[in-house]
């Protein structure tokens, strides 16, 4: 008797689900990089009360770090054909000013010295 393949799937399906595979287990890592970064920035809020302006400079790097997280995530959804971006404002809390950063690519050491 000869070879039989135990998975009698066209090549095609079995590379489709392999692509779906790694689209969700990316959605995945996306999703815990933004819990992470969201975490990170409300950790430093509850202990700054009120940020002084010698904190003002790192709690902005959280702010972008999360935006640039949360940015990542959109993206990989709208990959996967998740368009509605307001379900994962509710569900992980993202505050107003990580919305409007989202997307932003923070300064480069060379954009500062042109400055």
């Amino acid at each position: 008797m000869g070879f039989m393949p135990r998975d009698l799937r066209p090549p095609v399906d079995i590379l489709h689900y392999e692509i779906v595979q790694e689209q969700a287990s990316a959605l995945g890592r996306m999703g815990r990089a933004l819990e992470q970064a969201l975490a990170q920035l409300r950790e430093f809020d509850a202990a700054h009360a009120e940020t002084p302006a010698s904190l003002q400079q790192a709690r902005r790097k959280l702010v972008m770090a999360a935006g640039q997280a949360l940015w990542m995530f959109v993206v990989q959804r709208e990959a996967t054909g998740l368009r509605d971006s307001r379900h994962i404002m509710r569900t992980y809390n993202v505050p107003a000013e990580v919305q409007l950063c989202m997307g932003l690519a923070p300064p480069t050491d060379t954009a500062r010295h042109r400055s």
